[in-house]
């Protein structure tokens, strides 16, 4: 028999483990290192009391926050006083250009879906109610979109470097919410223009990172719906990041086929997935990503290797192939196919 040893306590703090992700998940919510940030507790210490304050809070049950956040080093304690560490200023305050906390904020969005795991399974359906990415509660819908960007922030510039793009001309960002890939890939390419295609409410937080990196002369915006919209045409590039593990596989399949239809004799089709390894015994990430797509959506799931080049060939492709995967995204894979 193979498989990890485990004992009642590797169990335990698996198990347990969430228990750290939800702290952390509120502290962002309150905007607890924000508000640190603001009243300069980086150098000199804030007295808890004054950031329950500041925060709304009761005062005992943040003291006990403060405490979980020493102990997993996001802040430093000192008796009855908090300050930011360098990496929670960075990466989790509102102020900071790094900040990291809408993708945070997304996942506490969906966790409660996640509690119901155990229905989905024996119904084979979705618990949670709409979609973030079609949510009506502009606060859910922004730490979704933007979260997006959060991720793909951190591994856009090195996939855009391995897809060596090189001479192509124009290109698709299909399904591309806010627009991070495209924006990274004309940043590379000064030679390249970018279109993101995805629903009319996102374009306003599109339009918001082009401007911030300067590149709005180089991508335009169209709103649509790639279910029932006829797609934009005569592209070399089309990327889909993220997006067919929200779709059933026959929806995932036609709208390969769709995004083939996209592109100019000897374009390139590239998609962008968790994807699982064809005997299914892994990645866990992409595993467990997969559960979530049972959770969210009425008929998503992550996909093996072989199925999204078997989709590929059948939307008209040719050699499909997989690209070594960056350093900063292992969990990601990307699968390229020709239009010949």
């Amino acid at each position: 028999m193979s498989g990890k040893n485990w004992t009642p306590g590797d169990i335990f703090k698996l198990f347990s483990s969430t228990w750290a992700g939800c702290a952390l998940q509120a502290a962002v919510r309150l905007d607890f290192f924000t508000a640190l940030d603001e009243a300069g507790a980086v150098d000199e210490a804030l007295l808890i009391a004054d950031l329950a304050g500041r925060l709304e809070c009761d005062e005992r049950a943040l003291d006990m926050l403060v405490t979980a956040l020493a102990a997993l080093e996001f802040v430093e304690r000192d008796g009855r006083a908090v300050r930011l560490t360098g990496a929670a200023q960075k990466y989790l305050s509102a102020k900071s250009d790094d900040y990291y906390g809408y993708i945070i904020k997304h996942t506490a969005d969906i966790l409660p879906a996640w509690t119901r795991l155990d229905q989905a399974l024996k119904s084979g359906r979705r618990v949670a109610g709409e979609s973030a990415a079609d949510s009506r509660n502009e606060v859910e819908r922004e730490a979704f979109l933007m979260g997006m960007f959060n991720v793909a922030r951190q591994q856009a510039d090195q996939t855009a470097a391995a897809l060596e793009l090189g001479g192509r001309k124009k290109l698709l960002d299909l399904g591309g919410g806010p627009g991070t890939y495209a924006v990274f890939f004309c940043r590379r390419y000064p030679e390249l223009t970018a279109t993101v295609f995805d629903q009319p409410e996102t374009e306003k937080f599109a339009a918001k990172i082009f401007a911030r990196y300067e590149l709005a002369h180089r991508l335009n915006f169209v709103g649509g719906d790639f279910h029932s919209d006829e797609l934009p045409k005569n592209y070399d590039v089309v990327w889909i990041s993220q997006v067919l593990h929200g779709e059933s596989p026959g929806e995932a399949a036609e709208l390969i086929k769709k995004a083939a239809q996209s592109l100019n004799e000897g374009g390139l089709l590239c998609i962008q997935e968790f994807i699982l390894d064809d005997d299914r015994r892994g990645p866990a990430h992409a595993a467990l990503f997969s559960l979530n797509m049972l959770l969210q959506t009425p008929g998503g799931q992550a996909y093996a290797q072989a199925e999204l080049m078997e989709m590929m060939t059948r939307g008209g492709l040719k050699n499909p192939r997989r690209l070594p995967p960056v350093p900063l995204a292992p969990d990601c894979g990307v699968i390229i196919g020709d239009k010949l």
